[in-house]
């Protein structure tokens, strides 16, 4: 059985290896072969095979009809992430081609990093390293933040990673309060919040930040219809994916203070971020794409805005944790046990 692998650095591919039980780049011994391509699918354009049935890609990838009709055998996806939008999930499944994650690798290893970019918002942390660096002074000026404790968040979708966000959230004597279609009343009792309405949610709380797959459903869940009902001086943390935030919305939030700052790991059509150029070039780029980095770019230089590279899953456990359990699905699926099915 071949696998098509792509990969980000070097580590990866022992690390796969090592899991899968082959010892070398391209394997054609054992119960697999493993071809590893370096960069995302999208990178190699002219790639075709034929006998490839297994494909595992990160987030970076997208794979839709037109990469499912270069891999005519293709019977399985091991996504390496909980997220799964970049996959064309109706296609594949037309197509008989199974798709599985990685559900909570990171769930503490996230809500971490929303943690991590809500106190270097509420305590100025990155204007006061910069002041550091560019002046070299300890000038307080401009430097005042504010406290977490007594501060009322709203967990906007309470799965594995709003759940440890919460747990965090109470070592700091935050008020909780939570919104998700699916209540945990028995958690909700164990951690001492309460779920409220949506729209209640964003009228009461001080930070809202966000925990929710990307789809239909939550497709600009933060929009142009309901920033006027936060609080002026709200913080918004995003780490879910970038197309839950209205970019638009959030700028013009921004300029007429209603939010006060944010915190995002991730941006619509971030995958353009850096290629701006090329975006204007595509024969099939859209008003709204140029519009949405055009936009990303006034968050970039906001000074109440700080932009990480999708990066919130980055740490050495999770991401060992992403390979053993793609390794695990792959096995299984070998064995015709399907685990981790998300089609």
């Amino acid at each position: 059985m071949k696998i098509l692998f792509f990969y980000n650095e070097d580590w990866e591919k022992e690390y796969f290896e090592k899991g899968i039980g082959d010892s070398k780049p391209v394997v054609g011994q054992g119960e697999f072969e493993v071809e590893f391509l370096q960069g995302r699918v999208q990178d190699h354009p002219s790639l075709r095979d034929d006998k490839a049935e297994i494909l595992s890609v990160f987030v970076g990838s997208h794979v839709d009809a037109s990469v499912f009709d270069k891999f005519p055998n293709l019977k399985y996806i091991a996504a390496r992430s909980t997220g799964f939008d970049n996959i064309d999930i109706a296609e594949a499944k037309k197509r008989g081609i199974i798709v599985s994650n990685v559900p909570a690798y990171g769930s503490v290893t996230v809500a971490e990093f929303s943690f991590a970019l809500l106190l270097t918002i509420s305590r100025k942390i990155f204007p006061a390293y910069e002041q550091i660096l560019r002046k070299g002074d300890f000038e307080k000026k401009g430097l005042r933040g504010f406290d977490l404790s007594g501060k009322t968040v709203g967990v906007v979708g309470v799965g594995k990673i709003g759940q440890h966000f919460i747990k965090i959230a109470n070592g700091f004597g935050m008020k909780v309060i939570a919104f998700d279609n699916h209540k945990d009343d028995e958690f909700a009792r164990a951690n001492g919040f309460k779920y409220v309405e949506f729209d209640e949610l964003l009228q009461q709380s001080d930070i809202v930040t966000l925990h929710v797959p990307y789809n239909p459903h939550t497709h600009h869940l933060l929009n142009s219809d309901n920033f006027g009902k936060m609080k002026n001086g709200v913080v918004i943390i995003n780490t879910s994916r970038g197309g839950v935030i209205e970019t638009g919305a959030l700028v013009k939030a921004l300029q007429d203070g209603i939010v006060a700052g944010a915190g995002l790991d991730v941006l619509e059509s971030e995958i353009y971020m850096g290629k701006e150029l090329s975006l204007l070039q595509e024969e099939n780029s859209s008003d709204e794409d140029i519009d949405t980095v055009l936009h990303n770019q006034y968050l970039i230089e906001h000074p109440d805005v700080v932009i990480t590279p999708h990066n919130a899953f980055n740490t050495q456990e999770a991401v060992e944790r992403i390979f053993d359990v793609t390794v695990e699905n792959i096995k299984k699926f070998n064995k015709n046990e399907i685990i981790n099915k998300v089609n």
